[in-house]
Parts: C-alpha cells; structure tokens; sequence
C-alpha cells in the first residue's frame, strides 16, 4: 500500500495526487505554509488524508517554532491554526484535526517546554494517521459484511487510499470484501470535473488487480437500469447529525438515481466525518472552486474562452436516500439523527 502522507525526519512528505496517474511525485514540504497550500490546491484530497495532513502540518509549524518564547509559540500555533481552518471548508475532518491538536497543546501548555509541547504535537498527528488507517481497515470489514458473494459496486470520486490516510473509505469496503472473498466488480464515476475517479480510483484499484470498468457519471443511471449495478458505495467529507451528507459533486444525483432503481446506496466514512454540531446538510458550507477547473482539463481549455462557469465542488445528499452509514464502530440507519447521535455516546 503506498503513503498518501507521511511524516519523515522532520518534513511532511505529500503523493501529489494532481498529476496521477501520468506521473507518481512525492511533494517533501519543511514547512507549515507550504502543508497548507497543498491542501488548498488538492495535492493532499479527501476528508481524511486532509485531516491527518493538517495535523502533520501544525506539528511541523510547531517544531519550527520550537525555540521561541512562550508566548510567540503559542501566538504562532494559534495563526497556523487559522491558516490551516481556511484551506478547505466543507471536509470536516480538517476541523476536527484542528481541534484535536489544540486541545493535545492545551493538555501540554503550562507544564512543558515550547520544545516538549512540540514533540507531543509530532506524537499526536502520528497516532491521528495511524488511528485514520485503523478506522478504515475496521469500517470496510463491516461494510463488506453488505456486500453480496458476486457484486458489482458503483462508487463516485475517490474514497480510496488515497483520500485517507491509507485504505480508504468506500474502496475499504471493496479492498474488505475482496479480502473476504467476494467476487467484486467496480464501476467506476469519472467524476467530473477534477476527474478524481478516472484518474485515482481507476489507478488504485488497478494497481491493486481489482476489475474496474471506468465509466462517464452520466453512464450510471443506464447502468442502474441495466441491472448492472449491484450497490453503491461512496465516501462522505462531512455528515450532518441528521444524517444528511456532503460528497464530491455529483453524489446527488448517483442516490436519486439508485433509489429509482431500488439499489442500495451506502455512504463508508470514520466518525470523524460525522458532525453532530450541523444540524443538517443545509447547515453545511458548500466550497465554491476556481471555474478554470471546469472550462479546462490537465490545463487545457476545452470551453469557449469567456463563458461563464460554476463549481460546487460538494453537493448534499438527503438522508432519506442513504440505506445506511458504515463506520468503524459499525453500521447504523435511520432514524439518522438517533442512531448517529448514540453511536458517539457509545464511542
């Protein structure tokens, strides 16, 4: 299994994911800004990953800072906070992340050295990343107790490897089912318009020798009626407490279409994603990226020069079309805004 992030003799080392899979760079960033820039222009993408990268990313900024005064320690962790807060709004896990290493400086504050509170900061984002790959390996065994013996698996954008800290979500639950013996077919949403499907899934699951049928997202509801879509398996960048949730553009319209079909469609995701403090997927903030990443492709402009363009880079998901949420701690339904809410508490 390849690093989508890793932290290395003082650096954050990044897969940059934004010329796969033409070309496999790894990115070494020495310092918080450069972490943070990644995460804005997608080198590092997927709720996860950005979460674990974020946390990467302040304990670098820590360690930098190290041999400061108290007091400039602390003003300069607080900024790289805020720095890191801006990159991306709607993946909750960057938020989480956040919080999580603050209340880790917190814990350290007052007791310990600049030098100390940074060591413990390099600590926490290490055990984040490998609690990430331990909730995913865990979720996708649950999730492929869903599948059947012979399935074909539908899934949108990339919630593999790497859009978490490694193993993935959605692709969890393929990489678990095979494991388990299933006999599992992928097709696979392009997912217009950064092409995450196309050129991430497609090279994960190939290089880990599952079948993949790549497919344009228009393709899908002709597949569904076709019968040859078995389940639907996507990831998820934040779920409200009501259950709703927020995928990469384009999810939308894959779980009305399976609900028409009466195919089931699940969302796999860790309980970080799960954000009981928005209400429901109105609450959740919709990122709103550069038009170019729609009038071009790899550069290329392929819309007449001076047409307008929008990209919602997420749309919401009702929760009355997600049959169930796989998390590591197991699978829940609806009613949603219970049975989330109590699976924390059991947490």
């Amino acid at each position: 299994m390849f690093e989508t992030v890793a932290w290395t003799d003082g650096a954050v080392e990044l897969l940059d994911q934004r010329y796969l899979p033409g070309r496999e760079d790894v990115l070494r960033l020495r310092t918080a800004e450069e972490v943070a820039e990644a995460i804005r222009t997608m080198v590092v993408r997927g709720a996860p990953a950005i979460g674990v990268t974020a946390a990467m990313g302040l304990a670098l900024g820590a360690q930098a800072a190290r041999n400061e005064p108290m007091t400039v320690f602390r003003t300069r962790f607080e900024s790289l906070c805020a720095l890191f807060a801006a990159t991306r709004p709607t993946a909750v896990n960057l938020f989480w992340a956040i919080e999580r290493m603050k209340r880790r400086f917190r814990e350290e504050d007052g007791s310990a050295s600049p030098e100390a509170i940074s060591a413990a900061l390099v600590r926490e984002a290490q055990l984040i990343k490998e609690e990430d790959i331990a909730a995913c390996r865990a979720l996708g065994r649950f999730g492929a107790e869903l599948v059947p013996a012979e399935a074909t698996i539908l899934t949108h954008c990339n919630a593999g490897a790497l859009a978490t800290a490694g193993y993935g979500t959605a692709l969890g639950v393929v990489r678990a089912a095979v494991e388990a013996g299933r006999k599992i077919r992928v097709l696979a949403d392009e997912t217009r318009p950064f092409l995450q499907g196309a050129r991430l899934t497609a090279w994960e699951l190939q290089k880990d020798g599952i079948p993949t049928i790549l497919i344009t997202d228009s393709m899908a509801g002709h597949m569904m009626y076709r019968g040859e879509v078995t389940l639907v398996v996507v990831g998820a960048d934040r779920i409200a407490a009501n259950g709703d949730v927020a995928n990469k553009i384009g999810t939308y319209s894959v779980a009305v279409l399976a609900r028409e079909n009466s195919i089931p469609f699940y969302v796999a995701a860790p309980v970080s994603t799960i954000d009981l403090a928005t209400p429901d997927g109105d609450s959740i903030p919709i990122e709103q990226r550069d038009p170019l990443e729609v009038t071009h492709v790899a550069g290329i402009r392929v819309a007449p020069e001076g047409v307008g363009a929008a990209h919602p880079a997420f749309d919401i998901t009702p929760n009355r079309f997600v049959t169930a949420i796989i998390t590591e701690r197991g699978v829940v339904r609806a009613p949603y805004t219970k049975t989330l809410a109590a699976m924390h508490k059991s947490g």
